[in-house]
């Protein structure tokens, strides 16, 4: 067997066993369709296939807000994974910073490293907090945290910093306007942004919904 798919399939291991009791907007099932995503989208990408599947299946491997705030966490659980697996050095340096770089963050904090393989997975990542799937994960992780629903008099803070987005209690739906609905525009790729679309456009239809029926309608 290709070594490359055997290195693939040890580290699908890995990541089943190790979020086995994760939040579910954040298991296994949320990094599968973020590395199926990524597969799309490389497809039409120039970058480095093994890069790009890493990253994809190790970005979430120890979420920072699942780590009391630890942003290292996720880089050095994974370069401990990868050097058991005896990966080169380059290879395991970029999937760092795929996992470094890749969370939205609150949209305000500016890039300060790129590659074809981080935009990617990024807008990998993004896209499945977009459309029905972006939708449910948005609504389970605010039913994790106790989140009310939505609440006409806390508007949404479309100026966060990345601490306090982090920190940030407010009403579900204000996620919608404060990330999910300005995903759209920050896709890296040209396939990235086509899959975008039709997610975007089906989120604008549900707020309409949402809201009509919040007054009644």
């Amino acid at each position: 067997m290709d070594k490359n798919i055997t290195l693939i399939n040890n580290t699908i291991a890995f990541v089943k066993e190790t979020l086995k009791d994760a939040e579910g907007g954040h298991d296994w099932f949320h990094i599968e369709r973020v590395w199926k995503n990524t597969r799309t989208i490389a497809e039409s990408e120039s970058c480095n296939m093994l890069v790009a599947e890493l990253g994809a299946l190790l970005h979430d491997i120890a979420d920072a807000k699942f780590h009391n705030g630890d942003e290292e966490a996720g880089p050095a659980l994974a370069r401990e994974f990868l050097t058991s697996q005896h990966v080169d050095e380059e290879v395991i340096y970029q999937v760092e910073m795929i996992i470094r770089h890749v969370s939205f963050g609150g949209g305000n904090t500016p890039a300060t490293f790129k590659s074809p393989e981080l935009s990617v997975v990024q807008d990998a990542d993004r896209l499945d907090a977009m459309g029905a799937i972006g939708i449910a994960r948005a609504f389970h992780y605010g039913g994790h945290k106790n989140r009310q629903l939505y609440n006409p008099g806390i508007p949404p803070d479309m100026t966060m910093s990345k601490e306090k987005y982090r920190k940030s209690n407010a009403p579900t739906l204000n996620h919608f306007y404060e990330k999910l609905l300005l995903l759209k525009d920050l896709m890296n790729t040209e396939t990235g942004r086509r899959m975008a679309s039709r997610r975007h456009a089906f989120m604008q239809t549900y707020l309409i919904e949402f809201l009509s029926e919040w007054e009644g309608g």
